[in-house]
């Protein structure tokens, strides 16, 4: 029609009233839902907040005025390294114990082991420097072995044994050059330098003597009860067969008609007098080169010789004619049969023969073993995850002269204090819980009927 065109159609006046009315009904019941929601929230918070605060203030209280007791606190470990530089190679020892030590003397592990490459140290007579670099790579190894914060308080001790007192009676000059040579060298690491020392063939064979009777448990045991405790067993002998010496160390009470031939120590309160003594150049290598003289490597010598026997014969060589009947056998092979064998063995095997016979003489006829006494020895390289020889058992004897770390005390609540508190926090827990949840319903409920209304 003319005139219309241009105009929106024509609606009622009443719909746009209508869809307002229906926007403001709206909008102020998602406002009261929303008020009775804050106003439900303040009402459960709001007894919630008191109840915790005076619960927890009790609390302080009872901390403040409940008794406490010390709780002792075990010092951390104590570290200790030894090398022992032997006349045919030098081995490196890390021994730890827990600080606080029992008896006066520490409860000794070894942590690791490290042996050198090349010779003793002796060996390196007159080559300027060659001994200290060949502990290099131990003593960096000890640095990773050992945590870093217990490096300062690590004492380090190297014992020199037969090689280096052989030669010291040679040449003098050249056994304090090599001393101090390794001296310098350890004193360059992070470690407590303790000294570089030849030690006497008495000292060898009573600290090898420790050794074997620590690891044997005759010293000291760890009971069922928690707590560690003298066994109150015999202790056993001990017979070393070094590179250039051998040593027999044994308990006695009787007078000796060389003193210089006892040696006294004290060890988990206990003191042992001990007869030990040193038979220098009859070593196995002494022994041979003494040999090929005339023609013509310390425990772990007679072990690798008794275990050789035993394999090339399949003789068990617990009997002294055993052990001829042994020695034998294997004197009568060749190179070549002994090889097939033990081919791991081939830079050692021609001296077999030689020294089966030698260690034969020397337990029979040298030490006076017999029918009786001789299956009562046992060859061994290990006991338990520690190397026999003297390094363990110097330890031993040098812990006693460390001071023990003190025990840590800390204050600690005693067991009834712990079961109030817990107590007391259950309840607290289980209070709120209820009360949350009773509020909870009761805003429902009041939610509903509200709704209902509108």
């Amino acid at each position: 029609m003319p005139g219309t065109a241009g105009k929106p159609p024509a609606t009622s006046p009443c719909c746009p009233l209508l869809k307002v009315d229906a926007q403001i009904a709206i909008g102020r019941r998602i406002g009261a839902a929303l008020e009775r929601s804050r106003s439900m929230a303040q009402h459960c918070a709001h007894p919630v907040v008191p109840i915790a605060l005076l619960v927890f203030g009790l609390v302080a209280i009872l901390l403040l005025t409940i008794p406490t007791e010390d709780v002792r606190e075990a010092p951390g470990f104590m570290y200790g390294i030894v090398l022992d530089a032997g006349s045919s190679h030098t081995a490196l020892y890390i021994y730890k114990w827990p600080a606080d030590k029992q008896n006066g003397t520490g409860v000794v592990t070894q942590h690791s082991e490290c042996h050198v490459n090349g010779g003793g140290i002796s060996s390196y007579a007159g080559q300027q420097g060659a001994a200290g670099q060949s502990l290099e790579a131990c003593l960096d190894q000890a640095v990773k072995d050992i945590p870093k914060e217990r490096h300062q308080l690590t004492p380090v001790y190297l014992g020199a044994t037969a090689g280096m007192r052989l030669l010291n009676i040679s040449s003098p000059e050249l056994s304090v050059q090599i001393l101090q040579e390794v001296g310098h060298k350890i004193q360059s690491y992070p470690f407590s330098y303790q000294g570089a020392a030849i030690l006497s063939g008495q000292e060898e064979g009573a600290y090898g003597w420790v050794t074997v009777n620590y690891l044997l448990e005759n010293f000291i045991k760890y009971g069922f009860v928690g707590r560690w405790f003298s066994p109150g067993r015999p202790t056993v002998g001990a017979l070393d067969f070094g590179g250039a010496s051998t040593q027999i160390t044994f308990v006695t009470q009787e007078e000796l008609e060389d003193q210089r031939d006892m040696m006294k120590l004290r060890l988990y309160g206990h003191e042992y007098s001990l007869y030990t003594h040193s038979f220098l150049c009859y070593g196995q290598d002494q022994v041979l080169k003494r040999l090929l003289a005339h023609i013509v490597k310390a425990f772990s010598a007679f072990y690798y010789s008794h275990s050789f026997l035993q394999r090339a014969t399949s003789i068990t060589a617990s009997t002294p004619s055993q052990l001829e009947e042994a020695s034998k056998t294997v004197c009568r092979m060749t190179f070549k049969e002994m090889l097939l064998l033990a081919p791991k063995l081939k830079s050692r095997l021609q001296d077999y023969c030689a020294i089966s016979v030698y260690v034969k003489i020397l337990m029979l006829r040298g030490y006076g073993f017999d029918e009786t006494s001789f299956p009562r020895i046992s060859f061994q390289k290990k006991a338990g995850d520690a190397s026999l020889g003297w390094a363990l058992g110097y330890m031993l004897s040098l812990s006693s002269l460390l001071p023990a770390e003190t025990v840590g005390l800390r204050k600690a609540l005693t067991p009834g204090a712990w079961g109030t508190l817990i107590f007391l926090f259950v309840l607290l827990l289980a209070a709120v819980l209820v009360f949350i949840v009773f509020q909870a319903r009761g805003g429902k409920k009041k939610g509903g009927s509200e709704s209902t209304i509108l």
